[in-house]
């Protein structure tokens, strides 16, 4: 499996969906872009150890459908999960630019399938506002923010929010003593 690289982009200035920041939002710093259909994504690049190009993970029994399986990452086993599957994309297609996003989140390895990734690009705080509000039943929770980028849209992701959520089960939070 290769690493493909990332080219770096950065942005100085554009206009973003207007609404106030709220404590969850998202941070400037750099962020890694995703495509899961037509929508792009945007993860902090901090949390990402490697990007790899997709093989077939081994199936593991009674895992919901957007956890395909696991792969062995140099002795590591790592849980790998279908975002386009999780998110509810309308279309899942394997192909050449498939790649698995691998991260560290919450002291685990986590690899994320997705159709492509972009680039990386350097968003400061005036670029990133809130996510607006939006009465649906999809918990959309892990979106902090909105980014305009020329003529992208990039939808900001708290990875380590979606990862740690109870309906992913990848991660155990401590019981809290009473």
């Amino acid at each position: 499996m290769d690493t493909i690289p990332t080219p770096t982009v950065s942005v100085s200035s554009s206009h973003i969906l207007a609404r106030g920041q709220s404590p969850s939002s998202a941070r400037a710093g750099e962020f890694l872009s995703f495509r899961l259909g037509a929508e792009e994504y945007g993860i902090d690049i901090l949390s990402v150890q490697e990007i790899r190009s997709y093989e077939e993970p081994t199936r593991i029994a009674n895992a919901p459908g957007f956890i395909k399986g696991v792969v062995n990452l140099r002795g590591v086993i790592v849980p790998i999960v279908d975002m386009r599957i999780k998110l509810g994309c309308e279309k899942v297609d394997y192909n050449a630019l498939t790649v698995v996003i691998v991260l560290s989140v919450h002291d685990r390895v986590v690899g994320l399938v997705v159709d492509s990734v972009s680039d990386v690009i350097r968003l400061g705080q005036d670029h990133i506002k809130a996510a607006p509000q939006i009465s649906t039943t999809l918990d959309a929770g892990f979106i902090t923010g909105i980014a305009s980028v020329g003529e992208r849209m990039l939808i900001l992701a708290n990875i380590e929010a979606l990862i740690g959520s109870a309906d992913m089960g990848l991660v155990t939070h401590p019981t809290p003593v009473q």
